[in-house]
């Protein structure tokens, strides 16, 4: 039963925290007195999604930096937030960046509700991040359940339904062990917990601050858990972008704000679709391709070189023309970063 481990969780949890909690920049350490910025964890939670801590450092000092409140990212132009975010995939989460920021100041007199519900009102916020924030930046008694939560309490209460539904039966497992003392603290502990010691591969039992009553401890299957349903194997698309190029620029466009790097520039191009596109009517120099993985589906980019103007080549009517030469500072997404430092080399 969960109840005989009510009592001392927490404490065990906490107290480890306290001795080995990670330094994180959005971070207020335990026991330290300081103020938790919710502008501060919002934006990490956001960026943290579907990504690992090591990638977002650098994106977060850097945003925090240019845009140190959340009136000043609101203010920001939507150009140079997708520019700034280039590289650190799942753009449709800068787009809500904005759209959050903007609904906080606009409606909210620049500060953040203070619970899950209000939370999970503003645009782009979801239940994880709502349940993330009001226990972190408020203090409220959230059930937080992230990646590394989700291990951590499969493990533990030995919940071997496969997931996704095993969802609702690690909430309920947890729920009653949150600390209603230190909520935030508590939900940061356990992030730890399986980020450090109760990893997907290798686990450290042996110094994990719960194994005592920890149910999959000594299995030799724990690494399975939480048990997840079988791959589905990734369609293949293709898809065919232009490189034109005049007086050392390239010609870039915008993609659509609805839809894959919506709003970001890119090289112009056509649809991407299931079918291979034909080699007739690619110019014979210059074609470089790169492969590429979406959340959902695989894709090819192959990039052919197009003498012609934009007006004549196909390429979209709106765009730029940018200098090769500093396209770092395109904020183009990894994809199209990949597809010109290809062609780049192949020109050298």
């Amino acid at each position: 039963m969960i109840g005989d481990i009510v009592g001392d969780f927490a404490g065990r949890l906490l107290g480890w925290y306290d001795r080995a909690a990670r330094v994180l920049p959005w971070r207020i350490a335990p026991n330290s007195g300081g103020e938790p910025d919710p502008y501060r964890i919002w934006l990490a939670e956001v960026m943290l999604q579907q990504t690992t801590v090591a990638a977002v450092a650098g994106y977060f000092a850097r945003f925090t930096e240019r845009w140190p409140t959340v009136a000043d990212l609101a203010a920001a132009d939507d150009a140079d937030v997708m520019a700034a975010w280039a590289g650190l995939g799942y753009y449709a989460r800068a787009r809500n960046l904005l759209a959050c920021a903007r609904a906080v100041v606009r409606d909210h007199g620049g500060r953040f509700p203070d619970s899950e519900a209000g939370l999970r009102a503003l645009p782009g916020i979801g239940d994880y991040t709502a349940a993330s924030v009001a226990a972190i930046a408020f203090g409220r008694g959230a059930v937080v359940v992230d990646a590394n939560i989700e291990r951590v309490i499969a493990r533990h209460r030995l919940i071997e339904t496969p997931l996704p539904m095993a969802k609702r039966e690690i909430r309920a497992a947890l729920a009653p062990l949150v600390s209603s003392d230190r909520p935030g603290d508590f939900a940061q502990a356990l992030m730890d917990l399986g980020a450090t010691i109760c990893t997907v591969r290798g686990p450290a039992c042996a110094i994990c601050p719960v194994m005592a009553d920890c149910r999959a401890r000594g299995r030799p299957d724990i690494e399975r858990l939480p048990v997840k349903p079988p791959k589905k194997a990734k369609p293949h698309r293709h898809g065919l972008a232009h490189w034109i190029e005049e007086r050392g620029r390239v010609w870039l466009v915008r993609r659509p704000d609805k839809g894959m790097l919506g709003g970001m520039r890119a090289l112009p191009g056509g649809e991407w679709t299931d079918e291979r596109p034909p080699e007739s009517g690619w110019a014979e120099s210059g074609i470089v391709s790169v492969d590429h993985g979406f959340t959902h589906f695989d894709l090819t980019l192959r990039l052919a070189r197009r003498e012609a103007p934009p007006e004549v080549s196909g390429a979209a009517a709106e765009g730029e023309w940018w200098p090769i030469s500093d396209l770092d500072a395109a904020g183009l997404p990894t994809l199209y970063r990949k597809l010109v430092d290809k062609m780049l080399e192949r020109d050298a």
